[in-house]
């Protein structure tokens, strides 16, 4: 096959997949991965089978895949397609440039200090450093090993043990700072999970009792990660509270802001990140509230000198780093060699939308959950199960009267929403109690899809209920 039939073929393809989510259609087919894995050919062959099945497969794919620019899909933290950063995807990988050096990737290396400059800017690190990185995850480990870095400066170097260096974090964090404590060496039993209120924030006079429970019990406190929009309710920790303490006890204070670092584009919601300018590092997805096509994520460090020394590793590989570029070089602030040109794709988006768009996109996000929050208040047998600061909206069935599992029940209508297919929204737990997570970060999800959302639900519920003996399940009027 010729290359320009074959490349027109894929973009014929990429135009059906965008068309497709403006019409009628499915978020996903729900298969077993027992059927899903017999009914597809997933065998690699001795000998190829050419261009022509490459064009069959993919085809298979999508047929199979989740819908992810659907406006119905509400699951993860991320959802939608921005077009230009698609465009910018597609050329970064026409490209093929690896982000270590200027050498091999000189205008890939501008436009990513141009954009860690203007979100250092943006959450006050006016003279600071950062890098791309993986994701969030990736982030919140680096913010650990640039406070392990400042507590130990001699632990890149020679090691340390690490069975006495306590890190704190929201009892609601996000699970990576296990992942990031296992990491750097600390292990999971150093991560003090401190207590939340009923808002799901983390409070400041728990953070404190537990500093200093753990100097009395000989640990040594490096390190605090607060919370800027938690992976379930979305709430933000008092920030700046949270900083204040960290900074009085000569503590590092990271941010994990993957999800909710958007907000400081809003002048009407910039507040719920107040404090930022004084934490010490920032992790911050704009394949997230921004979205961008998976993965970009930025790591902000406000002493760009404490992450050089991090990363100081790369000094080593003469064969890629030379001294006339030490300057410029992305490598030397990466715990990766070879990385993926992910600025562009975000240099793009944001060059079409300016901060004023990007402020547009999460006030219409923060309208949207309102809008699904106030149907919820409204609705008779649907509860409302945390207040809401940001775009998640946790709820329930709990009709009054019903005197079954309200877990089972809630549990029952989610398994045939899904088996329907026609909307994908989370399912989460929130203390013992199971419950919806509807997360608002889809451009084309609106009021009628939020509308449209309750309305199946509703009709699952009665579906539940209606199959169930009523004197098992509701007490007498």
């Amino acid at each position: 096959m010729e290359l320009e039939v074959f490349i027109q073929e894929i973009a014929d393809r990429i135009l059906m997949y965008l068309e497709a989510a403006d019409k009628p259609g499915k978020v996903a087919d729900p298969i077993p991965h027992t059927s899903l894995s017999k009914t597809t050919d997933l065998q690699l062959p001795l000998e190829g089978n050419g261009m022509n099945a490459v064009l069959d497969d993919i085809d298979t794919y999508l047929r199979s895949c989740v819908k992810t620019n659907r406006p119905e899909f509400m699951n993860p933290l991320w959802g939608g397609i921005n077009t230009a950063g698609l465009a910018g995807e597609i050329i970064a990988t026409l490209t093929n440039t690896s982000m270590y050096t200027y050498e091999l990737a000189p205008l890939a290396t501008l436009i990513e200090q141009t954009l860690l400059k203007r979100m250092g800017e943006l959450v006050g690190f006016s003279e600071g450093a950062g890098t791309l990185t993986t994701g969030g995850s990736n982030g919140n480990m680096l913010g650990m090993l640039c406070a392990r870095q400042v507590m130990l400066p001699s632990s890149t170097q020679s090691g340390f043990d690490g069975r006495s260096m306590v890190a704190y974090v929201s009892s609601e964090s996000h699970y990576s700072v296990l992942m990031s404590a296992n990491v750097i060496g600390i292990g999971h039993q150093n991560i003090i999970k401190v207590a939340c209120d009923e808002h799901g924030c983390m409070r400041p006079s728990a953070l404190e009792d537990e500093i200093q429970r753990t100097r009395r019990e000989g640990g040594i406190p490096f390190c605090v990660v607060s919370t800027a929009g938690t992976t379930v309710r979305g709430s933000f920790d008092p920030i700046k509270e949270i900083g204040d303490i960290a900074h009085a006890e000569g503590l590092w204070h990271h941010i994990d802001a993957a999800w909710g670092g958007s907000a400081i584009f809003s002048t009407k919601h910039s507040a719920l990140m107040a404090g930022v300018a004084s934490a010490d590092s920032v992790c911050w997805d704009a394949h997230k509230m921004m979205g961008l096509p998976l993965i970009c994520s930025a790591f902000l460090v406000k002493n760009s000198e404490i992450l050089a020394r991090v990363c100081a590793h790369g000094n080593v590989a003469h064969y890629l780093f030379h001294e006339e570029s030490r300057n410029i070089d992305a490598g030397r602030y990466s715990l990766q060699c070879g990385r993926r040109n992910d600025a562009l794709k975000l240099w793009l988006a944001w060059r079409e939308c300016g901060d004023a768009g990007w402020a547009s996109l999460v006030d219409r996000y923060m309208d949207l959950a309102e809008h699904l929050e106030s149907r919820i208040l409204k609705h008779e047998n649907l509860e409302l199960m945390s207040s809401r600061m940001w775009t998640n909206v946790c709820f329930r069935f709990s009709p009054k009267d019903y005197v079954g599992d309200l877990n089972e029940l809630n549990s029952e209508i989610r398994r045939r929403m899904m088996q329907n297919g026609n909307f994908m929204v989370s399912r989460s737990n929130i203390g013992d109690d199971v419950i919806f997570r509807a997360v608002i970060s889809n451009p084309k999800t609106s009021e009628h899809t939020l509308n449209e959302l309750l309305d199946e639900l509703t009709l699952l519920y009665h579906e539940v209920v209606r199959g169930l003996p009523s004197e098992d399940n509701f007490s007498e009027s």
